[in-house]
């Protein structure tokens, strides 16, 4: 069960998604980060396997918190990923319903973020996010990701100004975040929840000589900043 809406909301948590390579886990952990993600979908530009998956989960010190992507994944494929990293959480991206993600957690035993694909622009009016955290009620936060073809936010922001003024839920603000309007992104979502995190994957990520992005390998002085504009909006609301 949730708690009231009117509960103490602390401080922002901080997840770094889509790291492939040792140093980026190494970088997000000295950052400050709370949790770092591995993206177990083969389709994705960010993706690892399971095997890459332990190694890098192996290199975080206690409580900073693993966490594996699924995109419509088996059931044998979340087993296996879930007996060779047992703490972690999972976070399902695809369209699973709340049976099969009570199914794939075991009925509670794993914890699980649900996300949510918001649509962009004024569209984002017409997703009911409140009865969306109703149905995926057992889940531990639900994520807000833009809603672009494929899955995943493809680095776009929707417009959070559009969300419920109040969801009786721990939210993931994703989508298009960077370093330069997280800070913004916090102040607006985070009075509309019980507590909110931030979910980062392309704005930290390194670029190329010509300007291109480099999928799935970070820039460890983008992830600082990124940590420091959370930072930032937490003084910026505090009590």
């Amino acid at each position: 069960m949730h708690q009231a809406l009117n509960a103490p909301i602390s401080r922002t948590r901080i997840k770094i998604c889509g790291l492939t390579r040792a140093c980026d886990v190494d970088a997000a952990v000295a950052a400050g980060a709370d949790a770092v993600g591995f993206v177990l979908y083969a389709p994705s530009p960010r993706a690892v396997n399971l095997q890459q998956a332990v190694q890098l989960a192996q290199r975080l010190p206690p409580f900073v918190t693993p966490v594996l992507l699924f995109v419509n994944a088996a059931i044998t494929e979340v087993n296996a990923a879930l007996n060779a990293i047992p703490h972690a959480l999972l976070q399902f991206h695809g369209d699973e319903t709340p049976q099969s993600c009570a199914t794939a957690t075991q009925n509670g035993r794993h914890r699980f973020v649900r996300a949510a694909r918001i649509p962009l622009g004024d569209d984002a009016k017409g997703f009911d996010l409140v009865k969306y955290a109703d149905q995926y009620s057992q889940a531990q936060a639900i994520l807000l990701d833009a809603h672009v073809d494929g899955y995943g936010g493809a680095g776009k922001a929707f417009n959070w100004s559009l969300l419920p003024t109040s969801v009786n839920a721990h939210l993931v603000l994703s989508g298009g975040l960077t370093p330069a309007n997280v800070t913004d992104g916090i102040r607006q979502v985070r009075p509309r929840c019980l507590s909110l995190a931030v979910d980062v994957s392309s704005g930290v990520e390194a670029t190329s000589p010509d300007g291109l992005p480099l999928k799935g390998i970070k820039d460890a002085e983008k992830i600082q900043r990124f940590v420091a504009a959370v930072r930032a909006a937490d003084a910026q609301i505090a009590p």
